[in-house]
């Protein structure tokens, strides 16, 4: 089945705001593809989405092997989410404190609320990371939490565990190839769920 996960998508009138972030998805009967790419010890995929926060459809997703880091993906998740609608805000957990990030959010007017990691530096190469730090060290975390309505995030996370509970944590295909269409074709059924 070829189902894009967007055609259930209830259309956005006003600007969006994205909540990203991936999860681990164990890969059942994948052959011997996996342990000829990454060893017998590494059988996953990660599944990254982009959430609107209104209405916990999932806008945007990309589907990579384990080792792609978060950040990464986060362009790709940016741009595919833009075609539904103008991105305003994004939030972020501590996966996504890079400069890069907060370069390419500047550079498209989106405001990133992404939480800094412990070892963050004010001195950051990019001026918006690094305005960032130096606003969640001034106020603290309640009180930045509170500012930013971080608590929004949590849509994403909530997407993910509704994902998991209807579709189970695994993934049951053979090849590559359909490993990365297996998670596509339930974003589609999830999308369409949730606005039944």
């Amino acid at each position: 089945m070829d189902l894009s996960p967007y055609e259930p998508l209830q259309r956005a009138n006003g600007p969006l705001v994205i909540a990203v972030d991936s999860t681990g998805v164990r890969v059942h009967r994948a052959g011997g593809w996996v342990e000829r790419r990454h060893s017998k010890k590494k059988r996953y995929i990660k599944i990254h989405f982009a959430v609107n926060v209104e209405t916990r459809e999932v806008v945007a997703m990309e589907v990579t092997t384990d080792y792609v880091h978060a950040s990464k993906v986060f362009s790709r998740l940016l741009e595919e989410a833009e075609s539904h609608g103008r991105v305003v805000k994004a939030y972020g957990d501590g996966a996504y404190d890079t400069g890069g990030v907060y370069k390419l959010s500047e550079s498209r007017g989106v405001e990133a609320v992404v939480k800094p990691r412990k070892n963050s530096r004010i001195d950051a190469p990019s001026e918006a990371r690094g305005e960032a730090v130096r606003l969640y060290r001034l106020l603290g975390h309640e009180r930045w939490v509170r500012l930013k309505q971080y608590g929004r995030r949590w849509s994403v996370e909530t997407a993910y565990s509704t994902f998991k509970r209807a579709f189970g944590e695994f993934c049951m295909a053979k090849t590559l190839k359909s490993v990365r269409k297996e998670p596509i074709t339930k974003a589609s059924i999830y999308n369409m769920l949730i606005n039944l």
